[in-house]
This record gives structure tokens, sequence and C-alpha cells, in this order.
């Protein structure tokens, strides 16, 4: 990950974000979320207002490093061989520009498929993938904590792993 960070960093132009952007990697996708300023406060703008400058600062910062980003996209993919997703935050918003769907295979025995086809008939799902996606969603916003706990525990075996000697050659 260290590798990979440093990559970004050496590649990213600076004035794109304050401070390092989050970068996410998992087996088949790198995630870039970099961090925009705020539009400066303006006394006496609405709230809707204020949504629309941070919705306009978007689209712009999108629109004006598309080329640049997508020509990043390519070199990383081609080094690290994983797709690129881009996104940007403010405040507490997250916008992403791109993200890749994966098709994960899995069995499920009657009485998951019936959790399932219980969100389809409801209306929460249109399809058993979309219901799947949907648990994984609300486990995730439910044990956030302890998948990071969990995450930094598997950092921590990466970084000994690593520092051990090196059995493959």
């Amino acid at each position: 990950m260290g590798k990979l960070r440093g990559w970004f960093s050496a590649r990213l132009p600076e004035e794109w974000f304050e401070g390092r952007p989050e970068i996410v990697l998992d087996r088949e996708e790198i995630t870039v979320v970099g961090r925009l300023a705020p539009p400066p406060p303006a006394e006496g703008v609405s709230e809707v207002e204020r949504a629309a400058a941070v919705e306009g600062g978007i689209q712009r910062f999108r629109e004006e490093t598309r080329e640049r980003r997508v020509e990043i996209a390519r070199e990383a993919e081609h080094r690290f061989r994983r797709k690129v997703s881009w996104g940007v935050a403010i405040g507490d918003e997250t916008v992403m520009f791109t993200t890749l769907s994966v098709p994960v295979m899995t069995r499920l025995r009657q009485p998951e498929r019936r959790v399932l086809d219980t969100l389809v008939a409801a209306g929460v799902a249109r399809s058993r993938s979309d219901a799947l996606a949907w648990c994984v969603r609300l486990v995730g916003t439910h044990t956030d904590t302890w998948l990071a706990d969990l995450r930094d525990a598997l950092q921590h075996v990466d970084r000994v792993r690593a520092s051990g000697p090196d059995v493959g050659s």
C-alpha cells in the first residue's frame, strides 16, 4: 500500500486536493478520493445556494481534471493491474465520479434466499443481486468500527509478514 500511496502522491498535482487523498485498495479496484476546499462562507447565503456552490465546485473540478485523471488512471491500471475510481469530498459529502461494479458469486441456502426474496417482494431491492448488495451496505453501516479494527489488524499482519524472511525466492 505504501508503494501505491507514494506513486499517487508523486503523480497527482498538488493543487488538486487539500492534503493527501484517501486511497482505498481491494483486489479489483483502487479508489482515490480527494478533499476539495469548501466554497468560502458568504453572509446571507441560503443553504440551497451553498449546496449549489458545492455541487458546482465538484462539477468544475470533475470537468477541469478529467483528461489528467484519465491519463493517471491508465498509468496506474497498467502498473498496478487494477481499475481506478475517482471521487471528491467536501465537508461531509463524498461524490464518486466512477466506481467499479464487480460480480460476486455466492451459494445461499433457502433461508438466506428467502431473506433476499422478501426484500425484492417488499420493493426494497429490484433483484436478489440488489438485495444482497443492500444487506452488505447495511452490515457495513452498522459495523464500521468493527470492520475498521479488522482492517487495521490485517494491515498489521501484512507489515509483519513483509518484515519477515523472503521464502519465495
